[in-house]
Order: C-alpha cells, then sequence, then structure tokens
C-alpha cells in the first residue's frame, strides 16, 4: 500500500495521496561527516545504541508515534501487536471491521457475532474492466441473551487462528475463527445465545439430531450445532434462542459447502472439535532444494468423540500435493478459489526453492559494449543523485540503496574495481547516516507499546498505519547483504549489522507470542502470501499490491542469514520466499488457471484484498505501472517470474488492448514507454532475444532501477539463455540458464570460508572458492 514515482523522465507526476516529497542535495564529503555528528541534545539523550548504530526510544519533537493497538485483552496487550494480518482491523479499529477468514466473513459488533459465507459479485469499473468482490452479506448474527457484551478484542491469536472477546469480568462471550475453518466456534460463560437470521432465510430443527439447527439463506446452506440438551425456540421471525444446559455454553456454527447429505454429515462429524492452537513448522532441504511444511492444529473435543480439527485448504495448498491424493472432500467457493475440506488438522505441503545468485557475471556485452560502457560511466557520475532521486523516507531510500548496490554489482563484475569501491563507500555512508541516530532529519524509533521499528519521516504510512514494512526494510536488508559481502567487518553487529538486525527482526521474528516484535509481522503463513496494511482497516479486508517486493524482501532475509552464518533466518527466507511465489503463481497470476473466475476481464491481479480482486494501484490507474508494480524490481532473484514462460508473453501481450481501453477514457502514459526497463526483463526472462529488442537505452527507467542494470541483466539473459527452473542445487545460492540448443550455464556463490562443491540436480558439479562467484557452461 504505497505510492511509486514512475521514472526518471517523470518525477514531477502528480501524486494521488497527501506525500511530499524533496530530492536530496548533494553534500560534500565534508558537510555530510557535520551533518552525522549534529544532533539535538534530547535526540542524543533519547538514543539506544545498537553496536556503531542507534535507534530513537521515542519520536522527536512533532513526529507521530505508531497507532495504539487498543482492542486486545489484557494478556495478549503483553504481547508485540500483531499488524499486517487479515485480523489486525480488531485490535486498530475505532468500529467493528468485517474481518475475512476464508471461506467465512466475521464482523464482530456489541450487538453481537455476525458471520457469512460470502459470494462473487462482478463490479465494473471506470477502467473498462471490472473488480471481483465477496462482501460480507446477509449475515447470520449471534449474541449472548444474558448479559451485555463489551467492545469485542482480541484474545488469543496461534498462526492462522484466533479468539475474539466479547464479553468483560466473569461474563464471556468467545468465538474462534480461522483461515480455513468452516466454523465459528463459540463459547459462552452463562446464559442463552440468540441467533437472528437475515430477512427471508428459514431454519429448522434437524429431525434426526436435536442439537442442529439447519439453515437457508438463499442458495446457501448453514448449521448450527449446540450441545447434547440444547432447545432450539423460535421466538419470531428470523429470531431463534439456543437454550444451554448448565456447564454446557458452547455452539459452533458452521456453512456448508453445498447442500448435500454428506456435506452436511462431514461438517456435523467435526462440528464439536474447537479449535485451541495452529502452527506452522517449516525445514528448508538444502539437498533437495525444497521446502516442507507442516501445518498441525490441535483442538478440545467439546463432546462426543475425537474426530478432529476439518480444514480448508487452499489451492496453494493442494495444487500438485500428492500426500492429498483421495483425501480431500467438498470445495467452498471463494474469492482464492476452491478451499478443500480436509478432515483431521494436519497436512504438509513441499514447495520447490529455486535459487538465486547475489549478481551475475561479467557478460560479453558484445556489440552492445560501448552502449554498457557508456551507461556504467553515467550512472557511476549520477549514482549519488540517483540513491535518493525522490522520496525522503525508508522506502524510497532504500530502493535508492538497492538501486546502487545493483550498480555496484555491474561495475564490479565488468572489471572496474576501483568504481565499485566508490560506490561501496558511497552506499556505506547513506547507511551509516541512517543507521546512527544522529542525523537531523532521518532517524528509526523503536516502540515498545506495539513491538515495531518505525522510520522517520513517515512515508506511505508506514507509521502512521504500519504499512509497507516488508516492502522498505527488505530494501535496506538486501542492499546490507550485499555490502556485507564485500565488507564483513562492517556488517558486525557491534558495528552496523546490529541496526540491520533490527530491521530483519521487525519482519521475521520467529519467536511467537514475544513482547519485542511479532511473529513474522506481514506474512499469513496459512494465505501463504503478506499483507501490507498494518492496521487492515476497510471493507474488504486486508490487502497486498507489490507482491514482487515482498519477495525482494524474503530474497533479503536468506541472502542476509546466508552472509552473517544465520541458519535459521536463511530457512525461515527461504519458506517465505517459496511460500508466496507459490501464492502469487495463483492469486496475483493465475497461472495455473483456477483462481480467478470467467468474468474477470484482466489476465492479472493487481491488488488482491481479503474480499475484492481489482486491476488497479494505490496511486494510478494508468496500465503500465498496474503491470509493473507486480514485478519489480526485476533482479537476478526474479527467475520465479519465468514460472510460466507462456504466462509472461500472455501477460505482457495484453499491455496493449490495456492502454488502447486506458486512451479510450481520454488518458495516456508519461512518459508512453514508463517503465520499458521493467518490461523488457520481465519478457527477457522468457525470451531473452524479444527482451533485449524491447530494450531502449534512452526510454523510461523505473527509479529502482539504472539502465547499467537492466542492460546488463538483459546481455547476461542473451549470453546465458533463460532461467531454467527445472534444475535444482544442493546450496541456497545458485542460478541455472538454457539456451534453445539446449547449452546450460550453471553458476552458485559460495559466501562462506571454505570450498563449497556444488551438485546440481541433472548430475552437473561445481566447484566454487570461498566468497565467490562461479560458472560453468555444458556442451549442447
Amino acid at each position: 500500500m504505497h505510492i511509486h514515482l514512475a521514472s526518471s523522465r517523470s518525477a514531477a507526476e502528480p501524486m494521488r495521496r497527501a506525500c511530499s516529497f524533496s530530492p536530496l542535495m548533494a553534500c560534500s564529503v565534508a558537510i555530510g561527516a557535520a551533518l552525522l555528528l549534529w544532533a539535538t541534545p534530547a535526540a542524543q539523550a533519547q538514543a539506544v545504541k545498537v553496536g556503531a548504530g542507534a535507534y530513537q526510544a521515542k519520536p522527536r519533537g512533532s513526529d507521530a508515534p505508531p497507532p495504539a493497538a487498543l482492542w486486545r485483552t489484557d494478556a495478549m496487550a503483553k504481547q508485540a501487536a500483531p499488524t499486517n494480518q487479515w485480523y489486525s482491523a480488531l485490535v486498530f479499529a475505532k468500529e467493528p471491521e468485517v474481518l475475512y477468514a476464508q471461506p467465512l466473513t466475521v464482523k464482530a459488533t456489541t450487538d453481537g457475532l455476525e458471520m457469512a459465507y460470502p459470494s462473487q459479485v462482478v463490479v465494473p469499473t471506470e477502467r473498462k474492466d471490472t473488480e471481483i468482490h465477496y462482501p460480507h452479506t446477509e449475515p447470520l448474527r449471534f449474541s449472548a441473551l444474558g448479559f451485555k457484551a463489551d467492545r469485542p478484542k482480541l484474545a488469543r491469536a496461534s498462526d492462522w487462528a484466533i479468539d475474539i472477546a466479547m464479553g468483560q469480568g466473569p461474563d464471556q462471550f468467545t468465538a474462534t475463527l480461522a483461515h480455513g475453518s468452516p466454523y465459528v466456534q463459540m463459547r459462552l460463560s452463562r446464559g442463552d445465545l440468540g441467533l437472528a437470521l437475515p430477512t427471508g432465510a428459514t431454519a429448522q430443527v434437524a429431525a434426526d439430531d436435536a442439537r442442529q439447527l439447519h439453515i437457508t439463506v438463499g442458495v446457501k446452506r448453514y448449521a448450527a450445532f449446540g450441545p447434547t440438551g440444547v432447545r432450539w425456540e423460535s421466538s419470531g421471525p428470523g429470531q431463534w434462542v439456543a437454550r444451554l444446559p448448565a456447564g454446557k455454553g458452547y455452539l459452533a456454527a458452521a456453512a456448508l459447502p453445498d447442500d448435500t447429505a454428506a456435506s452436511l454429515s462431514l461438517v456435523a462429524r467435526h462440528a464439536y472439535a474447537f479449535l485451541t492452537h495452529t502452527e506452522v513448522q517449516w525445514r528448508y532441504d538444502p539437498a533437495a532444494s525444497e521446502v516442507q511444511a507442516d501445518y498441525r492444529s490441535r483442538a478440545e473435543v467439546m463432546e462426543g468423540p475425537d474426530h478432529g480439527p476439518l480444514l480448508a485448504l487452499y489451492p496453494h495448498h493442494w495444487f500438485n500435493n500428492a500426500s492429498l491424493a483421495g483425501k480431500l472432500g467438498p470445495a467452498y467457493t471463494t474469492i482464492r478459489g476452491p478451499l478443500k475440506l480436509l478432515p483431521g488438522g494436519q497436512f504438509s505441503t513441499r514447495k520447490p526453492y529455486h535459487g538465486f545468485v547475489p549478481f551475475w557475471p561479467k557478460v560479453d556485452a558484445g556489440d552492445k559494449a560501448a552502449e554498457l560502457a557508456d551507461v556504467m560511466k553515467t550512472d557511476q557520475r549520477n549514482a549519488r543523485r540517483m540513491m535518493l532521486e525522490i522520496g525522503k523516507g525508508a522506502y524510497w531510500q532504500g530502493k535508492g540503496l538497492q538501486r546502487v548496490v545493483k550498480l555496484m554489482d555491474v561495475v564490479e563484475q565488468q572489471g572496474d574495481t576501483e568504481g565499485r569501491d566508490k560506490l561501496l563507500k558511497l552506499v556505506q555512508g547513506r547507511f551509516e547516516e541512517w543507521l546512527s541516530g544522529n542525523d537531523s532529519k532521518t532517524y528509526f524509533h523503536y516502540d515498545t507499546r506495539l513491538g515495531t521499528v518505525v522510520a522517520y519521516p513517515d512515508e506511505y504510512f508506514a507509521v502512521e498505519q504500519m504499512n509497507d514494512h516488508h516492502f522498505h526494510y527488505g530494501y535496506w536488508i538486501r542492499a546490507a547483504a550485499e555490502v556485507a559481502l564485500r565488507d564483513p567487518a562492517w556488517a558486525a553487529k557491534e558495528r552496523w549489522g546490529g541496526m540491520v538486525e533490527m530491521l530483519v527482526a521487525d519482519i521475521a521474528t520467529m519467536e511467537r507470542g514475544g513482547s519485542r516484535f511479532p511473529f513474522v509481522r506481514n506474512f499469513d503463513v496459512y494465505e501463504g502470501h503478506s499483507w501490507a496494511s498494518g492496521v487492515g482497516l476497510g471493507p474488504h479486508g486486508n490487502n497486498q499490491e507489490s507482491s514482487s517486493e515482498a519477495i525482494n524482501a524474503w530474497i533479503g532475509l536468506i541472502l542476509w542469514g546466508e552472509v552473517t552464518g544465520n541458519t535459521a533466518l536463511r530457512d525461515l527466507g527461504a519458506f517465505l520466499y517459496s511460500t508466496e511465489v507459490q501464492a502469487i503463481n495463483h492469486y496475483w497470476f493465475d497461472i495455473h488457471g483456477l483462481t480467478l473466475p470467467k468474468d474477470y476481464k484482466n489476465v492479472e491481479v493487481s491488488m488482491v484484498f481479503g474480499g475484492r480482486l481489482a486491476h488497479n494501484t494505490w496511486w494510478t490507474d494508468e496500465p503500465r505501472q498496474i503491470k509493473g508494480i507486480n514485478l519489480l524490481p526485476i533482479t537476478t532473484a526474479s527467475a520465479y517470474l519465468a514460472s510460466s514462460p507462456s504466462y509472461v508473453k500472455k501477460n505482457l501481450g495484453a499491455l496493449k488492448g490495456e492502454m488502447d481501453l486506458h486512451a479510450s477514457r481520454g488518458k495516456r502514459a508519461d512518459p508512453p514507454d514508463i517503465w520499458q526497463d521493467i518490461f523488457a526483463k520481465y519478457m527477457g526472462l522468457a525470451d531473452p532475444a524479444a527482451g533485449l529488442a524491447q530494450w531502449n537505452r534512452w526510454g523510461a527507467v523505473e527509479l529502482g532501477d539504472s539502465r547499467s542494470h537492466a542492460l546488463h541483466m538483459l546481455l547476461g539473459l542473451r549470453q546465458w539463455g533463460a532461467p531454467d527452473l527445472s534444475v535444482k542445487a544442493d546450496t541456497p545460492l545458485y542460478a541455472v540458464f538454457k539456451q534453445a540448443d539446449g547449452r546450460k550455464t550453471y553458476m552458485a556463490f559460495n559466501p562462506g570460508k571454505a570450498p563449497l562443491n556444488v551438485k546440481f540436480s541433472d548430475g552437473k558439479t561445481l566447484s566454487v572458492a570461498p566468497g565467490s562467484l562461479a560458472q560453468s557452461a555444458s556442451q549442447p
């Protein structure tokens, strides 16, 4: 949830939201050193040292702190606040918001708990396309009748399930809901439970089981499961009361996937297994180059035999998952595609890990040698300006740092070590300005109330709404890791690495329930992707736009973990990266044709919400940027975008029609070739020759990239071929390319201090010296 300016030729583009930008003025080394040393006494007094760096214990001056997470129970308030989750609106919103649990929607209010099984609504747009919405409509509403409910609060959270508390003091009304659960499971400390049906709905007590109330709302079917001894009484049109026996204050309500007796029987069989805990454990296996994830849930059986929980699995769980063969039941129709029911409460997935190398080696530029040399010279001359052309906060500074680091890669690999050293010093200096805590304008603050690191000045509501931390800090972490490759001492914890570790912890803490930071802040371990909004407000739930920037963050974790010897962090990064790639392929690109409905007119989704799919951005409806926001930054770690070369061409092939529609509304792209570097590189991943043919040296370049890096990548793809994702290796940092004639190029990077012998899955081996990148070509 942020705004991009489009290119170096469009830095004056009007902004769609209230953000102010100012170019960073070039300063001499002397002035820069003076700024580093200057700070107010109050700022110095608030500084908390971390190695050579520092963060501020309080925001400076009029800088606003992060938002308060008011709606948590006392026990949850002792933990870091769960921002950026599908349920975060529960703890931040002034008024109750809809939670998109999938397949259910839930809204907790002081008048009762609403639940619904939403269905598709096709919404035409001014862009002449359509959006897909799954709104919270015609809900069932459950309410405590023996006491007045209090403002709903978050009472418990495990990996994909939460408890909502709506009681006060000894009077407790608690509901458990979860991703992939067909149930809302309720507990009541005393009294009876009321049920209000939407207009036109009907209900009747089951003839063969007096505990069950069967509900029909149009074409949808629901069932409520009370305890043995419950009495269901109709108290008027659409009004029911569950008279609960003493000591049996529980009830489960469920949506049914269809109207068959078999589905009702399946849901009834597991209705009394109330979820108490959900957890995923992951394991990166270098030898197999894959990530295994084990999803486990626990439940308290309220009555009857223990059949375990019933889970609804998303497409990225069940697609191509041989371990689930013959085990899956009926499916719910949802905004994420079919969610298939699995009895037993546990399952595992195995996802391929497609490696990457930090940078690509020297290219033979051939007919482009003069052009490459010229753009390298120009980019080095402009490097200081390129490091922060627009913006003034952590997002644009992070992009600038990675931009110059990627330029440094090219300069270094093409043999200019003196130029490399100058760029390295430039990047280190800018890092130190921010990380020192002494700069007069830019600094980091650790907020103990939420458990977060925020950066000032605020950019894209990263402080005010806790947005986009993985996008912002991902750039910083990845750039720092590449600096550490060249200067390990600089990245030591007692120097600047300690502050980098603070940024890592903000988005990638593995501890659950801690007070310092929440568990993997932005990542939704069951939906398989990240969320960008920190507070999750709005009728459509949380959202994420730039899935590719999320990938960039997880790549940063892998590389920082490898460089610093933190294998646990590396393995977490591998899990986040491999899982989110699968989610992107299903829910953003739908390359398998399983999730996007026929009424959705575009070939990709650019904005994924809990209850909405849109082809738009937060700052413009110009199609080139709508498409490009889920591609950038395209780097050596973007090979996952080539999972389906035919889809790459289909996606890019749709751009002309989208631009024609845009023009028919009296609009145009400015400049017309905005982000042409992004699309050339994207095409190059599928067809290197076509990608290079699209490149225009004088065309627009997205401000997270440089002409040197774009051209170097395109020339490398021409030389080595497109990424070959069918070949794996037994090390995290590797890449394989394949030419049309079958020739392959193998690469591997060794961040360690001992020689490394890399084995590829097709039998190739590659010896890699410590701290170096090796490559080897095969014969056709």
